[in-house]
């Protein structure tokens, strides 16, 4: 019977450190700074609305349900776009690109979850997943700016 407890507090633990590890590794990747800020403009080209989603979510504005579909909308399209230029990309980038692309999603099922509970925590939520887009952007306009070298 200790035995038992014993593997169940370990794995317990271990689950929980490891979740801890993976949100602060995408913190510190969301957190590094790109070469240049391609956003603003890969937004522009593309026609999307994270950059917009942003500010709403930033001034407490915007009906919650619209700001998550416009948000994944724009991540469809940048993982679309990340995709056809993987071959530009470095492999510790692509690494990167999974890791927050879990993580967008588990932030995802968080701010549904909470949204009836807390909107304010469904807002924090998805200012996290408009973070993931808007790095999602960055990374596709450094792509680009590099293959035009």
């Amino acid at each position: 019977m200790i035995e038992l407890i014993a593997t169940f507090g370990i794995t317990v633990t271990s689950v929980l450190l490891f979740g801890y590890w993976f949100r602060y590794t995408c913190m510190l990747i969301l957190s590094a700074k790109t070469a240049g800020n391609f956003a603003l403009d890969v937004a522009t080209a593309n026609q999307l609305g994270f950059v917009s989603a942003q500010m709403q979510l930033g001034d407490n504005e915007g009906n919650l349900t619209e700001l998550r579909r416009s948000l994944e909308h724009d991540y469809s399209v940048l993982c679309r776009l990340l995709e056809e230029t993987s071959n530009i990309a470095r492999e510790d980038s692509r690494f990167e690109q999974v890791m927050l692309g879990l993580h967008y999603r588990v932030t995802g099922v968080w701010a549904s979850m909470i949204a009836p509970l807390s909107p304010a925590a469904s807002r924090k939520a998805l200012q996290e997943m408009a973070t993931v887009v808007s790095h999602f952007a960055d990374c596709f306009g450094e792509r680009l700016a590099y293959s035009a070298q």
